[in-house]
């Protein structure tokens, strides 16, 4: 059973940092590209950041110079650094991974979410 665990979270006055964590486990035969969305109350969930398993990344328009998301293959985990946040960052952040079970079967996966607010 693969499962994608996130961690740190939390809350923060602007202008502060935070740092995301994202731990993939189970059998997995691959990884490819790992990110992270936000979804904000009221709003629909948005895509904030990508990394393939290259290194590879792209990020929204609204987190570039602010975010940095990276990945350790060795330990299937990605994380997502935040700085210089603004009110406008708090949402839940989620995980998301698509990952090769095998060589014929693949499919998205998501973490649990994790709230992260930013105190004007």
């Amino acid at each position: 059973q693969v499962q994608l665990v996130e961690s740190g979270g939390g809350l923060v006055q602007a202008g502060g940092s935070l740092r995301l964590s994202c731990a993939a486990s189970g059998r997995m035969f691959r990884i490819n590209d790992m990110g992270w969305y936000r979804q904000a109350p009221g709003e629909q969930r948005e895509l904030v950041a990508t990394v393939t398993s290259g290194g590879t990344t792209t990020y929204v328009d609204s987190v570039k110079g602010r975010f940095v998301i990276t990945r350790d293959g060795a330990k299937n985990t990605v994380y997502l650094q935040m700085n210089s946040l603004k009110p406008e960052d708090t949402a839940v952040y989620y995980c998301n991974a698509y990952i090769h079970l095998n060589k014929y079967v693949s499919q998205d996966y998501w973490g649990q979410g994790t709230q992260v607010t930013v105190s004007s």
